[in-house]
C-alpha cells in the first residue's frame, strides 16, 4: 500500500499552510490542487509547495470546481503509481488526528472506500446538518442499501485502481455533486464501503463556497439520474441479495441473523414520525419494506410458510386470501412495521390504557397487591412492549424485560433517544448464570414482574429444548424459560397482546402458582406449562396471523441450525433470548 495526500484548494488561504503543517508528521506525499484560486491564493500555495518539498502543486486554469479538483489529483497519483489516495479538505474542518484509523481502516481493507463519518459539535450550520439527511436518504433509495452511512464527507481513503476504473468508463460532476455520486457508484461497481467516526468542525473564518440555490438543484438533479441509474440495476440487485440470503437459509439459526436497516436510516424514520406523524413515516417506510420484502428470501419464505400452516388450520380465515400468495406475505411485512409505529407510540405516550382492552387486568393486579412478583412468558406475538411502555408511564407496577443486546439495537437506540424511559429494566442476557438469577430473585421478592420471551430458542440452547406440536408439525420450544420460572418459585402467567378491530386487546392466562417440586417430577412439570403455553400461542397466532413477528423457519430441527456461540455443557441452563 502506497498513500498519497490530496488536498483540493479554491480560495482557501487562510487554513492552508496550519493545514499542511499539521499533516507534514505523516510523511506522505500530497497532490495540492489550485482550482482557479485568485491572485493572492495562488501566490501563497506556489510558496508553501517551494517550502514543503513533499507538496506537489497542480493549477487549473480557472475554476472548474471540487470534483475536478479531487480528480485531478486522483488521476495524477495513479499515474505517479501510488495504489490509494487520502482527500482532505484545505478548510480546517477535518480531524487530521484521525489520519491513523483511517489509514489503518484502509490497511485491513485495501479494496474498500473509506469514510469518514462526521460527529459534528454546536458549530455546524443547522441548514447543511439537515439537508443532510435528505441526501442519505435518496442515497440508500439509489444503493438500495444501508452501505453508505454519510457521503458527503470529503475525508476519505480512495482505493485508486477502483477510482481510475470508474473515471475512465464514466463522466462525473465536478462540483459539490462530486463526493455522493463518485461514493454511489463505487458502491455500484462494488467497492466495499468503510466509515470511520471522525470529529467536524466549521471554523468561524472558514470559507464555504457551497452555493445554496445552484448546488441544490446540481445534487437534486444527480439524484434524478442517480435514480433511474438504480432502476436499471434493480433486477440483478434483487438476484444478488436473494442469492446471498438463500445461501444462508439452510443451516441460519435467528440468533445468526443480523438487523436489517442501519441506525441513521431508523433514525431518519423516527424524525419523519416527529415531523408527520404515522402519515409521513409510512409514507417513507413503505418502500423500504417493500424493498426488504423483494430482498430479503429468508424472511419472505418463513412468512408464507407461517401463514400457509395458519390457512391448513383454517382454511377460511378471514385475513387470509385462498390460496395464501405473495401479497399476503407482504401484508405480513408491513404489519411488522405498523407495529413497530405502535411501540413507539406507546413509549410517547400517544397510547394509553385507556385505549387498551385489558379485562384480565385484575389477574396481575391481585398479584401485585400480594406483595409477590411473578413471571410473565410473552412472544413475539403482537406487541407485549405497548404493555410495558404503559406500566412506566403509570410507574404502579414495574416491570423487567430480559433482551438479546445485539438484535434490533439499532431500532432501540432510537427509541431511547425519543424517550429514555424505554431502556429502564431491560436485563440483557445470553444464558442464565448465577448473578442474573440472583438479580431476578431479587426482583421477584420486591414484587416486581419478570417478562421473558418463550417463543425462540436461544443462541446457546442446542439441546436444551422440547418438541411439541405447533400448528400441525412439532416445533422446538425452549426450556429456559420455564426453568428460571421454577428457581424462582412464583406464580407464572402467559401473556398476549394483539391488534384487533382498530384496538389493543391483553389477554393474561395463569399457568401455575410454581413451578418448583420435588426434582421427580421436574420434567414433567415444566413439559406440562410449555404445552399450555404453545397451545395458547397456536391459538392467538391463528387469531391474528400477520402480527407473528418470526421470521425464520420457526419448524427447523434445532440441532441442525448453527449458533453464534456453540453449547458449553459446563454451563448452568441458558436462558432464552429476544429482540423485543
Amino acid at each position: 500500500m502506497t498513500l498519497a495526500l490530496v488536498i483540493p484548494n479554491y480560495n482557501h488561504h487562510i487554513a492552508i499552510e496550519k493545514t499542511l503543517t499539521d499533516l507534514a508528521q505523516y510523511q506522505l506525499p500530497c497532490y495540492l490542487v489550485d482550482d482557479g484560486s485568485d491572485e493572492q491564493t495562488r501566490y501563497i500555495l506556489q510558496a508553501l509547495a517551494d517550502k514543503f518539498s513533499w507538496v506537489t502543486l497542480i493549477q487549473h486554469p480557472y475554476n472548474r470546481g471540487k470534483g475536478a479538483a479531487v480528480m485531478s489529483g486522483l488521476r495524477q497519483a495513479y499515474r505517479d503509481g501510488f495504489s490509494h489516495a487520502l482527500q482532505v479538505d484545505a478548510d480546517g474542518q477535518h480531524n487530521l488526528a484521525d489520519i491513523p484509523l483511517m489509514i489503518s481502516a484502509s490497511e485491513q481493507q485495501p479494496n474498500a472506500l473509506i469514510s469518514g463519518q462526521p460527529q459534528y459539535d454546536e458549530s455546524v450550520p443547522k441548514g447543511r446538518l439537515y439537508g443532510r439527511y435528505i441526501t442519505h436518504f435518496w442515497v440508500w433509495v439509489e444503493t438500495l442499501s444501508f452501505d453508505i452511512q454519510d457521503s458527503m464527507c470529503g475525508f476519505r481513503v480512495y482505493p485508486l485502481a477502483a477510482t481510475e476504473q470508474l473515471f475512465s468508463q464514466q463522466a462525473l460532476g465536478e462540483r459539490m455533486d462530486f463526493d455522493i455520486e463518485v461514493m454511489v457508484k463505487l458502491h455500484w461497481q462494488g467497492t466495499p464501503i468503510v466509515h470511520v467516526p471522525t470529529n467536524v468542525i466549521y471554523p468561524e473564518d472558514g470559507i464555504s463556497h457551497f452555493q445554496g440555490v445552484k448546488d441544490n438543484v446540481l445534487i437534486s438533479w444527480m439524484h434524478t439520474k442517480l435514480f433511474f441509474g438504480m432502476l436499471g440495476r434493480l433486477p440483478r440487485i434483487i438476484a444478488k441479495q436473494n442469492q446471498n440470503d438463500q445461501s444462508l437459509q439452510t443451516t441460519q439459526h435467528w440468533s445468526t441473523m443480523s438487523e436489517r436497516g442501519s441506525f441513521w436510516g431508523i433514525k431518519f424514520l423516527a424524525q419523519c414520525y416527529r415531523l408527520g406523524g404515522h402519515w409521513l413515516c409510512r409514507a417513507v417506510m413503505y418502500p423500504v419494506i417493500c424493498y426488504f420484502f423483494l430482498t430479503g428470501k429468508t424472511a419472505r419464505d418463513a412468512s408464507l410458510d407461517f401463514l400457509h400452516r395458519v390457512q391448513q388450520q383454517q382454511p377460511n380465515h378471514p385475513q387470509l386470501n385462498r390460496p395464501v400468495s405473495w401479497r399476503d406475505s407482504l401484508k405480513h411485512f408491513f404489519a411488522f412495521g405498523n407495529a413497530a409505529l405502535d411501540r413507539i407510540d406507546a413509549w410517547c405516550d400517544r397510547i394509553n390504557l385507556a385505549q387498551v382492552d385489558f379485562n384480565d387486568r385484575h389477574i396481575l393486579a391481585n398479584q401485585v397487591t400480594t406483595g409477590r412478583g411473578a413471571v410473565l412468558i410473552v412472544s413475539h406475538l403482537g406487541n407485549m412492549e405497548l404493555c410495558r411502555a404503559i406500566s412506566s408511564h403509570q410507574q404502579k407496577v414495574k416491570v423487567n424485560v430480559m433482551v438479546l443486546t445485539q438484535h434490533a439495537e439499532n431500532f432501540n437506540k432510537v427509541l431511547q433517544q425519543l424517550n429514555p424511559q424505554s431502556s429502564l429494566n431491560l436485563i440483557h442476557v445470553n444464558e442464565l448464570d448465577p448473578s442474573t438469577a440472583m438479580l431476578l430473585q431479587q426482583k421477584v421478592d420486591q414484587g416486581e414482574i419478570v417478562v421473558i420471551a418463550a417463543d425462540r430458542t436461544s443462541s446457546s440452547s442446542q439441546g436444551r429444548v422440547t418438541y411439541l406440536p405447533f400448528l400441525g408439525q412439532d416445533a422446538a420450544f425452549p426450556q429456559g424459560p420455564f426453568i428460571l420460572a421454577s428457581l424462582l418459585d412464583c406464580p407464572v402467567y402467559s401473556l398476549f397482546c394483539i391488534r384487533q378491530h382498530g384496538r389493543y386487546q391483553v389477554y393474561v392466562e395463569h399457568l401455575s402458582d410454581t413451578l418448583k417440586g420435588p426434582r421427580a417430577g421436574r420434567t414433567a412439570r415444566l413439559t406440562d406449562a410449555m404445552t399450555q403455553y404453545s397451545q395458547r400461542l397456536a391459538h392467538f397466532a391463528q387469531l391474528a396471523p400477520m402480527q407473528w413477528f418470526n421470521f425464520f423457519d420457526f419448524w427447523r430441527k434445532d440441532e441442525l441450525v448453527t449458533r453464534n456461540h456453540p453449547p458449553s455443557p459446563s454451563r448452568a441452563a441458558p436462558l432464552p433470548t429476544q429482540d423485543r
